[in-house]
């Protein structure tokens, strides 16, 4: 059915030394049929074929416009603001050259605004891994279908929605409120400009479709903005554009300036105290821009923040330089986060981070428990299987009484869990942990990964379900010990030789590749050539 819609879109394409991506963004753009009225795409003086792509694509396309550059910008946040300033259609979306829209984006965002009187516009995103074509949803549980939100101070939760990318704006708004990016070399500029949004207070309109596909690109030889973490001066400007981007909020709303702000704790800090390494060097100057930042925030906001968030800022702040558990910190970041050993207690008896540093674990107690940050160990069982120790913590399980542990083994790429085991947990002597032997073969997980249609190298997760006596539970990934973490051989009736390498996630977790015949070990082996590129290139 063709589109009752009139041209009223502005898709503003930018792109920086990006000559053989951009054509895919730019086609997605054009693709959205007759309600986008022009695309827009700025090059911002790319030193690459670029310019010359754009210019072929505009020979040929007339809604096609290519604005040309001088001077590199040094950001996002210029060229943007450049192809606002070009564009004549009452509704502006943004794409990156890297990223795509799937079809029928355009329309969708155009009919909910209309028909809400909806500024603003907002749609489902996914980050699509590549090259495995693993979708994960950006902020899945934040929005609702069909939903109209009259303020963004009726809904605090939408700080979280950082992206400019999977919304649809009104392009009368933005001059209204003189709303832009902040021009030159400002990372995270996103963050400013959807701070600038919020704070104009629009009626936000929600749907469902997916409106944006955000490609991550681990390896390539430059990663994005947002994946180059490996240098403080990221985190430095993360730092600088939450700050900037708090500060709008608050002056709006108090509430949402709270909001942003526990958005920092729970989400930013943990992702990148996670990642944060083993470079001493790199730990000290991490460590001291983090305690400088969070001097500035009120008790209140720490206070408001979830359990796991909160206990990470008290550690920081009791310690001026990283703790010589710092590793037990990163993994506790992770997520699931997990405690992992040992458990000290205060003079009170109430449970406290470590001897060293006696920072309260508050509110503990009170966790679900399905909300505790168990710490589940797993190494090797004779010769096949896993045998678990789940560790008790601070009696919070003794109380509950472990019965059984259920093992599963999800794909990494997405998809359905195979080879479910349960078996009966055994109370340790010491009375502090529980253990058990799961008995499975790996080339049944590997046979399960072909009836779903897996080819060459499968890349699994584990997960581990700890069940209560009273039928309640909790979920975790398994941390590998070491004796765990060596590749095997294996003959097989099926394959001829299975090879299988257990290895442990950046965040701590055990996760297992499995290379099935021939066709699989080929995979494997171009895989860990893939990763080893990524690395030198990330050095």
């Amino acid at each position: 059915m063709s589109s009752t819609i009139p041209p009223s879109v502005s898709v503003v394409v930018i792109a920086y030394n990006d000559a053989a991506l951009v054509g895919e963004a730019v086609t997605s753009a054009l693709a959205q049929g007759p309600v986008v009225a022009e695309v827009i795409a700025v090059d911002d003086a790319s030193a690459d074929g670029t310019a010359r792509v754009l210019d072929e694509l505009a020979a040929v396309h007339p809604r096609l416009k290519v604005v040309h550059r001088t001077e590199n910008s040094g950001g996002c946040g210029t060229p943007r603001n450049d192809g606002i300033a070009v564009a004549t259609s009452p509704y502006v979306l943004f794409l990156d050259s890297d990223d795509i829209l799937p079809p029928g984006a355009a329309e969708a965002l155009v009919r909910a605004a209309e028909e809400h009187r909806a500024p603003v516009t907002v749609g489902a995103c996914v980050r699509r891994e590549l090259p495995q074509y693993h979708d994960v949803p950006w902020m899945p549980g934040l929005y609702t279908a069909g939903d109209v939100i009259d303020r963004p101070a009726d809904r605090p939760e939408l700080v979280r929605d950082t992206l400019c990318v999977n919304k649809l704006y009104e392009r009368s708004f933005l001059e209204k409120h003189a709303i832009r990016f902040p021009d030159g070399r400002f990372v995270y500029e996103d963050f400013v400009f959807t701070a600038r949004v919020l704070a104009a207070g629009p009626r936000i309109a929600v749907i469902d479709d997916l409106v944006y596909v955000w490609h991550v690109r681990r390896s390539a030889a430059q990663v994005s903005i947002s994946l180059d973490r490996k240098d403080v001066s990221n985190w430095r400007s993360r730092i600088e554009a939450h700050r900037t981007a708090a500060r709008i909020i608050a002056e709006s709303s108090a509430e949402l300036g709270r909001a942003c702000q526990v958005k920092f704790l729970e989400y930013d800090l943990r992702m990148y105290l996670r990642e944060l390494g083993r470079d001493p060097e790199y730990q000290a100057a991490w460590w001291t821009l983090t305690r400088e930042y969070l001097a500035t925030f009120d008790d209140a906001v720490i206070e408001a923040a979830g359990a796991p968030a909160r206990w990470i800022v008290r550690v920081l702040q009791a310690s001026p330089v990283p703790p010589a558990d710092v590793e037990r910190l990163t993994r506790f970041a992770a997520e699931p986060p997990r405690l992992l050993p040992p458990y000290a207690t205060g003079p009170d008896g109430a449970p406290v981070w470590s001897e060293e540093l006696p920072v309260a674990l508050d509110g503990l107690a009170g966790l679900p428990l399905s909300e505790l940050p168990v710490s589940v160990d797993a190494g090797p069982a004779g010769t096949g299987g896993l045998r678990l120790r789940v560790h008790d913590l601070y009696g919070r399980l003794a109380a509950a009484g472990p019965r059984t542990a259920r093992l599963r083994f999800v794909p990494r790429s997405g998809g359905e869990g195979v080879l479910d085991r349960t078996v009966e947990l055994r109370r340790a002597a010491e009375g502090d942990s529980w253990s058990c032997e799961v008995p499975f073969h790996l080339t049944a997980v590997a046979a399960a990964g072909r009836r779903q249609g897996r080819r060459g190298m499968q890349a699994w997760g584990v997960q581990v379900e700890v069940e209560f006596a009273d039928g309640s539970s909790l979920t975790t990934s398994p941390r590998p010990l070491d004796a765990l973490l060596h590749r095997r051989a294996l003959p097989s009736s099926r394959y001829g030789v299975l090879l299988a390498q257990p290895f442990r996630t950046g965040g701590g977790s055990l996760a297992l590749r499995l290379a099935p015949g021939a066709a699989g070990a080929l995979s494997l082996v171009r895989n860990r050539l893939h990763r080893a590129r990524a690395g030198r290139g990330a050095g």
